[in-house]
C-alpha cells in the first residue's frame, strides 16, 4: 500500500507527486497512458498528438452547443495535457484568484507556487522564479515570427496598452507568449517534475475510488487490480477527474451527493484566417506567440483575447487569429452516459452576454489585420459588420480553447485545502477545482495546483 496515489500525471500530478517525492513521501503516481514520448509530443510546433486517433489523445466527444458536436485533445501519457498542447505558459490573473474568493487561493498567496514552478529565462523580478523547474521563454531572434512585431505595433495603432510582461499580474494590454519551450523542445511537467526517484506506473487505467464508508482507501485498476492507498489525490485533469468522482458514486444522484460536473466553464474560440508575405516560421519555434487581452467593456481584467498563430494548421495554408471569450458567463455539464463514458455539453454562446462578446474579438482581430497585421480571408465584410451573420459564422466556426475547469469545483465539490467534501482520505487537486477559468490559459495555474497541493499534503 502506498501511502499517497496520485491519479493522471498531467500538469497538476507530477508536480504533486515530484515534490512529495523530494521530500521522502511514499508516492505511486498512476498514469492511464505512455512513458516514452514519441518525436511530434516532444516536438513544440507539432500538433500531431491532437488528432483524435493519436495514442497520446483521449479525444473525447463532446457538444460544444446545440448541433455542433467536436472532439476536445486530451494528453494520455506523462505530462498530460501539457506534453500535446501549444506550451503557452501564462498564469491566472490577479482578478481570477481573487474573484474566486477562497482563503488560501488570493493571487499574493498563489504567487509562490507560480514563482516555485517556474524558471524564467527572461525576465528577472521579485513575481518571477529564476530556479524552477519550468523553462519559460518569450519568442525572440530566429524564433520570433515578423508577425508578432506587426501585430504589437497594429495593436499600439489602434490604442491597446503594451503588456510586455503577461505573467506579472498587470493591465491587460498586447505582448509576447511566454512558452515552457526551449529550441523547439516542449517541457511537459513529466519532463519538468518526474525525475528517478518518483515512482510511476504507466499504463494503470484507474475505473474508480474505492471507498469503505466516508473514506477513500485506494482505487480500482482496468481488470479489476486493486491498489491501496492511506490517500487518494485524483489529478486526472477536468475531464477524468469529474469521471472517476462519477464512477465512484460520488456526484448529483450518488450515494454522496455533491454537484461533480455542474457548471463548468471554459474558453469558446473562433479562428480567424489570415494571409501574410512572411517565411515559414523556424521549425523550433512555438506556434503562439503574441496575444491582446482587452476589456469588451465591463471588465478592466480583461474578458477576451486575440491570440496570433505563425504556423498554418496544415501546409500552405493560412495563419490564424484566435478569438476567444476569456471570461464566458456561460455554464456547461459533464455527465456520464450508460457506459460510463463522460458526457460533455459546453453550451457556449447561449447567453446574449457571451455572442456580443465573441463579436467584439472576432471584430478587435480584424482590427488589426486592417491596422498592418495582413490580410483576413474570411468573414466577408457585409458578414463581419451584421451581428446576425457574425453570429452565424461564429457558431459554424466555433471551437473550444481545451481550458475546461471547475468539474470539482472548491467550495462546492472539495474545500479549500482540495479535499472532497465528505470524504476522508481524497482530495482532487488538477484544474477541476477552479471556481471558474482563469481569463488565460491554465497550464501555469494547473502546475501551481500541484505545487499548492504538495505543500497541503506535505
Amino acid at each position: 500500500m502506498a501511502e499517497i496515489v496520485v491519479v493522471g500525471a498531467g500538469a497538476a500530478g507530477c508536480a504533486l507527486a515530484g515534490r512529495l517525492t523530494s521530500r521522502g513521501a511514499d508516492v505511486l503516481l498512476l498514469e492511464a497512458g505512455g512513458r516514452e514520448r514519441p518525436p511530434e509530443v516532444l516536438d513544440v510546433a507539432s500538433f500531431a498528438a491532437t488528432a483524435p486517433d493519436h495514442p497520446w489523445n483521449w479525444a473525447y466527444p463532446t457538444l460544444l452547443r446545440a448541433g455542433t458536436p467536436a472532439i476536445v485533445p486530451r494528453g494520455r501519457g506523462l505530462g498530460g495535457s501539457t506534453a500535446i498542447n501549444g506550451a503557452v505558459w501564462t498564469r491566472a490573473v490577479p482578478a481570477d484568484a481573487d474573484g474566486w474568493g477562497v482563503p488560501g487561493w488570493t493571487f499574493a498567496e498563489l504567487l509562490p507556487y507560480f514563482r516555485r514552478a517556474e524558471h524564467d529565462l527572461d525576465v528577472s523580478s521579485p513575481v518571477h522564479g529564476d530556479a524552477g523547474p519550468v523553462p519559460v521563454r518569450r519568442p525572440s531572434g530566429a524564433l520570433r515570427h515578423p508577425t508578432v512585431d506587426r501585430f504589437l505595433a497594429a495593436a499600439d495603432r489602434l490604442g491597446h496598452p503594451a503588456e510586455p510582461d503577461r505573467n506579472a499580474g498587470g493591465p491587460p494590454g498586447a505582448g509576447p507568449v511566454p512558452s515552457n519551450s526551449v529550441d523547439g523542445v516542449r517541457v511537459d511537467a513529466a519532463t519538468a517534475y518526474l525525475g528517478p526517484d518518483v515512482r510511476v506506473r504507466t499504463g494503470a487505467l484507474v475505473e474508480r475510488v474505492l471507498l469503505r464508508g466516508d473514506r477513500a482507501v485506494g482505487v480500482e485498476l482496468a481488470g479489476g487490480e486493486v491498489v491501496e492507498a492511506g490517500e487518494v489525490v485524483l489529478a486526472a485533469g477536468a475531464v477524468a477527474t469529474p469521471q472517476l468522482l462519477l464512477r465512484s458514486g460520488i456526484g448529483p444522484t450518488g450515494a454522496h451527493e455533491l454537484p461533480v460536473g455542474q457548471g463548468f466553464t471554459d474558453h469558446p474560440a473562433v479562428f480567424l484566417p489570415m494571409r501574410d508575405t512572411d517565411p515559414p516560421a523556424h521549425p523550433h519555434a512555438p506556434g503562439a506567440q503574441v496575444a491582446l487581452d482587452l476589456d469588451s467593456g465591463a471588465d478592466p481584467a480583461g474578458d477576451v483575447w486575440v491570440l496570433q498563430f505563425v504556423r498554418p494548421f496544415e501546409p500552405g495554408g493560412d495563419l490564424h487569429l484566435m478569438c476567444a471569450l476569456g471570461r464566458p458567463d456561460g455554464r456547461g455539464e459533464l455527465t456520464l452516459d450508460v457506459s460510463g463514458a463522460p458526457r460533455i455539453e459546453y453550451r457556449y454562446l447561449g447567453l446574449e452576454s457571451d455572442r456580443r462578446r465573441m463579436r467584439h474579438a472576432v471584430r478587435t482581430a480584424a482590427e488589426l489585420l486592417r491596422a498592418g497585421l495582413g490580410t483576413r480571408t474570411a468573414p466577408d465584410g457585409d458578414v463581419l459588420g451584421v451581428d446576425r451573420r457574425l453570429d452565424g459564422w461564429i457558431a459554424a466556426h466555433l471551437t473550444t480553447a481545451v481550458h475546461l475547469c471547475g468539474t470539482a469545483a472548491i467550495g462546492q465539490v472539495v474545500d479549500a485545502e482540495l479535499r472532497v467534501l465528505g470524504i476522508a482520505g481524497l482530495r482532487v487537486a488538477d484544474t477541476s477545482v477552479l471556481p471558474t477559468v482563469p481569463r488565460r490559459g491554465t497550464a501555469a495555474t494547473a502546475v501551481a495546483i500541484g505545487e499548492k497541493a504538495a505543500d497541503l499534503l506535505g
